[in-house]
């Protein structure tokens, strides 16, 4: 049931690439004549890159390195950093650096799938009749908005029909290539890597600009390693090599031989595989593999913020759960809005699949390059693994990787120049928002004082004690909450029980339930509670609360308040960043959710107390 699971949510995206890759291989900006020699040297590239790319590199060798059981290449980025032996303190920046850049660039991916995907499956209509034509472009983004608007219900109602319904995809895939294949087994002749090193020397350089539309064939590998936490390795594999990789196979090697015998065909191959019968249907079912693969990369980009928003990268937003019992469905109502905009506007402005095919090649091999990078260090810091051993296989990967990038690079100034801005700028926001809060947190640790100089200067002047318990938030366990000042300084009264909360995010996806939360009395009434989450979970104070009674802490709710502190920022001429980037952080935390809302704690039982810091 897992790697059913696997099926309907994993593979969508690479499952949707035989609707354009090989078409773009002989009809793209880049593409070589459809001779039989051209045929069976792409076949050869396409099937050696699936195995290379695919089945050894991502899932024989990046998905070992797992962190609690999570994937994903900020997970990846985050098993790097922790505490490797030997390490020196140079490399943790350029590995945040490439874990943040990496991450980024899913956000390009998230974009630019959702696009391709369903105009390529809409753009089969106009295979069928000519008629169809001028209306490919609104049915797509009537599609493309449905989708959207529907993320609000989440996946877990229509996640049970996911992965039967790619079952019947795949199972499409493979009986279109084996109807093709069995009047032409010659091309089978394809599967022999030799095909692929001829074809590189007849064909040169225009030859190895060809990798950037065979690249298209592994788009959506980062996800298998991104979703190894929902299902885990072994049913995705297990999925991958019983029944998505033959279906793969048989309907690249069914398109070629079309070639083959009939190289017009190169216009569409994939929709021409069909009988005249079945185009209508194949349509409609190409539609729905396309939305499901665009869903797997707008969840995929959910999940991305909020572990940036728990590892401190992003400020806070709105996170809703669509599912009592799957904690990693999510529906972020204002990233959601942010996507459907980029979406549309790339329909949009391309117009077409083969002209965004020009943009999806660079975010993918991007990405592919600091994965091998951050997997490397890995195996080398984490595993043990020596380095004559880890450095080979690190090299061939890259090798690959690097070819593609390469030839993907050609096509920037076509379109590949727009998942890389958009890379760049969240990249910026991210770095930006970190850089700002530990410059704020810097300022506040400054201001403060030691909690063990607060409570010693009450034993000349103790304030006035009232009745119930408060609770300060602060980012500082050790230090005095700015709050709990002011809270003296103005109202001059200190509840009989205080308790500092500080919410520590950790580098790892999960934290077990009995390290959860932290209890420590102290003085004059005074207890510190530390909780601890990890990046793929959402604080919660009433959850925190809970635990804190557990552990012996007794208060009741209708008698605390929580006392939060909000800043609001002042520039100064001694500036601590770039005063752009210090408009933009302010721009970013006068936007950023409330903590109230963020930690769910109940709004009438809080205040909040403001004070001005300058950056």
């Amino acid at each position: 049931m897992l790697a059913l699971g696997a099926v309907g949510i994993v593979y969508g995206d690479i499952g949707t690439s035989p609707l354009y890759a090989l078409r773009e291989c002989f009809s793209g900006t880049h593409g070589v004549p459809p001779t039989p020699a051209n045929v069976l040297g792409v076949l050869s590239l396409i099937v050696w890159s699936l195995i290379i790319v695919v089945s050894v590199k991502y899932l024989l060798f990046v998905m070992r390195a797992d962190n609690r059981g999570e994937g994903g290449i900020l997970a990846l980025m985050a098993l790097a950093m922790q505490r490797p032996r030997g390490q020196s303190h140079r490399a943790r920046p350029v590995l945040i650096t490439l874990g943040l850049f990496g991450a980024a660039l899913i956000y390009g991916d998230g974009v630019i799938t959702p696009a391709i995907s369903v105009l390529s499956a809409v753009e089969g209509l106009s295979v069928a009749t000519p008629v169809f034509k001028p209306y490919v472009i609104p049915i797509s983004l009537v599609i493309l908005a449905f989708l959207f608007l529907v993320q609000r219900k989440g996946t877990a109602g229509i996640g049970t029909v996911f992965g039967p319904l790619m079952c019947v995809w795949f199972l499409v895939l493979a009986v279109l290539g084996v109807k093709e294949l069995v009047h032409n087994p010659a091309v089978l002749w394809s599967l022999s890597p030799a095909h692929g090193v001829t074809f590189f020397m007849d064909n040169g350089v225009h030859g190895f600009l060809v990798l950037g539309a065979v690249i298209l064939v592994v788009t959506g590998g980062e996800a298998l390693y991104a979703d190894m936490g929902h299902f885990g390795a072994g049913p995705i594999r297990r999925a991958w090599f019983m029944l998505v990789l033959p279906a793969l196979l048989l309907n690249y090697l069914g398109q070629g031989a079309l070639l083959l015998r009939n190289a017009e065909a190169a216009r569409n191959p994939f929709f021409l595989l069909a009988p005249d019968w079945a185009l209508y249907p194949l349509v409609a079912l190409s539609t729905a593999a396309a939305v499901i693969a665009s869903q797997a990369l707008i969840s995929g980009s959910f999940s991305t913020t909020r572990q940036a928003m728990q590892l401190g990268y992003c400020p806070r937003m709105e996170v809703v759960h669509t599912s009592a019992e799957e904690m990693g469905q999510i529906y972020l109502p204002g990233l959601n809005t942010a996507l459907l905009v980029g979406v549309v506007a790339l329909v949009l402005g391309f117009g077409s699949s083969g002209r965004l095919a020009a943009a999806y090649g660079i975010a993918v091999t991007t990405t592919m390059c600091i994965t091998t990078v951050l997997a490397y260090v890995v195996a080398r810091e984490r595993w043990g693994v020596r380095r004559a051993v880890a450095l080979p296989i690190a090299g061939v990967f890259m090798l690959v990787d690097l070819a593609f990038f390469g030839a993907n690079a050609t096509k920037i100034a076509d379109g590949g120049w727009f998942p890389l801005l958009l890379a760049v700028c969240v990249f910026t926001l991210m770095t930006t928002w970190k850089r700002g809060r530990d410059i704020l947190a810097a300022k506040l640790r400054a201001a403060s004082i030691s909690l063990k100089d607060l409570l010693g200067s009450f034993g000349d002047h103790p304030p006035v004690r009232v009745p119930g318990t408060a609770i300060f938030m602060t980012g500082n366990p050790e230090g005095t909450p700015p709050a709990l000042l002011h809270n003296l300084k103005h109202n001059k009264v200190l509840h009989e029980q205080v308790v500092l909360l500080t919410i520590i995010p950790e580098e790892i996806p999960h934290v077990a339930g009995v390290e959860r939360v932290e209890v420590e009395p102290l003085e004059q009434g005074f207890v510190r509670v530390v909780a601890r989450y990890g990046f793929m979970e959402n604080p919660s104070i009433p959850d925190v609360l809970k635990r804190c009674r557990e552990k012996g802490l007794q208060f009741q709710l209708m008698g605390t308040s929580f006392f939060l502190g909000r800043e609001t920022l002042i520039p100064t001429k001694k500036r601590a960043m770039a005063g752009w980037r210090e408009a933009l952080f302010s721009w970013m935390s006068r936007n950023a959710r409330s903590a109230t809302a963020y930690f769910r704690i109940p709004p009438n039982r809080v205040v909040e107390l403001g004070s001005q810091v300058e950056l």
